[in-house]
């Protein structure tokens, strides 16, 4: 497994797949680099690299206190300027597109195209599309995990989620298995309740090739913010693919060829 250091020592798991250009593909909340790898269109010159977060994947938690989506996109930004010669293109899906708006506002330098796949925040911290994370981060700080998720089944939420979205349902889902607990919790109710801390003035003064991925179907992930993002961001092309509850192979491949043919563009 390859690894790389953090400026405070602690080693994240490096996935790289397939060849070609880096390409800076970050993975959702409590995900892992599996998930931008399952979209990731091989085809199309690049390669797919991922950085796994600080507890997530194979990579080192360290203190919970450092859970952010500040400093996950400080060692992105590290590891571009160490390990890969910039600019890149960066994008990540859910929590992974706010590390990369965030990186392509505080770091215009490193990036040369932007990718934000089923973003699940525009500007303001802790959304209310969050709030299902954060229930679910709580049930698991105060409770076993078995109890937590008999308590969440339970819930309105759930309920309404199974039918709303049963997709984001299966996430959350799988965070009550999901080890170590504790940090899964810290993860959980740490990053639902914070933002990519940028500006609707900075978003809007974005000027590299920027591609929006959105789809319907989805509570966490509102449809209603890729089309924000890309109305704010003059250099932005929005697409709206199938949504995973309805379709997985059609999203599957409807993600591939957008992104493939964003990449080949550039």
């Amino acid at each position: 497994m390859q690894t790389f250091s953090t400026e405070d020592g602690l080693k994240l798991s490096l996935v790289k797949t397939g060849d070609g250009l880096p390409f800076v593909f970050q993975h959702g909340l409590c995900g892992a680099a599996s998930q931008p790898a399952q979209v990731f269109p091989f085809d199309s010159g690049h390669q797919c690299v991922t950085l796994e977060c600080r507890g997530h994947g194979a990579s080192e938690a360290g203190s919970v206190e450092n859970f952010s989506i500040a400093t996950f996109t400080n060692d992105i930004a590290r590891f571009i300027e160490t390990e890969i010669s910039a600019p890149v293109v960066i994008g990540g899906i859910s929590m992974g597109a706010a590390i990369a708006l965030r990186l392509a506002v505080k770091r215009p330098d490193l990036v040369r195209g932007l990718v934000l796949a089923r973003p699940a925040w525009v500007i303001a911290a802790n959304p209310a599309n969050n709030a299902a994370n954060a229930f679910v981060g709580q049930l698991l700080q105060n409770h076993t995990p078995s109890k937590a998720r008999e308590i969440f089944e339970a819930s309105a939420m759930a309920k309404e989620l199974s039918v709303a979205a049963p997709d984001n349902l299966a996430s959350l889902r799988s965070f009550f298995s999901r080890e170590p607990t504790d940090i899964t919790a810290q993860l959980l109710s740490r990053i639902a309740a914070d933002g990519p801390g940028v500006s609707e003035v900075e978003v809007m003064a974005i000027q590299k090739p920027t591609l929006v991925i959105g789809h319907g179907r989805d509570v966490v992930h509102p449809l209603a913010y890729a089309r924000e993002l890309a109305a704010l961001i003059p250099t932005a092309k929005l697409v709206e693919i199938t949504a995973k509850a309805d379709n997985l192979d059609a999203y599957v491949n409807d993600f591939r060829t957008s992104l493939a043919s964003f990449l080949k563009g550039l």
